[in-house]
């Protein structure tokens, strides 16, 4: 299959996907300030509404002037991920949202992927950012939203995150 002809219809299939998620995350959100959330690094969150939607946006633009076929192994890695992506939000539940949002003795979540990773969304995240492009030939794409990820995340949401729970587990509310 070509890359070209099948980039929309993957574009469109994730933008659906991201769409749902988002519209999932506030109704989680709306719960958790209905239940006293205190919310951590609200000034950087507009970021992650430039990456994503410029990663599709990349993965469109240059995917449609791909000359080769579809990579199916990256393609499936990135299908391989969809179980994990929902099996964090699963297990997150209502605590679940794309914002640091500490909801008050709700309790920290250690079950499920957490057991093994401390961050998993953010895993699941990168590896798609990178496997997506790759299956249709968009190599920029994958490099440009893979290392734009990783400074967000590295330098900016993870030492924010870090510090919101550790905050909370001090408090005691964590228990």
């Amino acid at each position: 299959m070509r890359a070209a002809r099948f980039t929309p219809y993957l574009v469109a299939a994730l933008t659906a996907q991201r769409l749902l998620e988002v519209r999932h995350a506030r109704r989680n959100e709306a719960w958790a300030r209905a239940n006293g959330a205190v919310e951590y690094g609200a000034a950087h969150y507009p970021l992650f509404f430039v990456l994503h939607p410029a990663w599709l946006l990349g993965l469109l633009l240059e995917g449609r002037r791909s000359r080769g076929e579809v990579r199916w192994s990256w393609l499936v890695l990135a299908l391989l991920l969809q179980p994990l992506r929902y099996w964090i939000i699963r297990t997150l539940g209502r605590q679940w949202n794309t914002r640091i949002l500490i909801v008050p003795n709700a309790g920290r979540v250690t079950g499920g992927p957490f057991k093994y990773l401390k961050h998993p969304n953010y895993t699941v995240v990168a590896a798609e950012l990178l496997s997506v492009p790759l299956s249709v030939g968009a190599p920029r794409t994958a490099l440009l939203a893979t290392v734009f990820n990783a400074a967000l995340l590295l330098l900016i949401r993870l030492p924010a995150e870090n510090r919101a729970l550790a905050e909370y587990e001090r408090s005691g509310e964590a228990a």
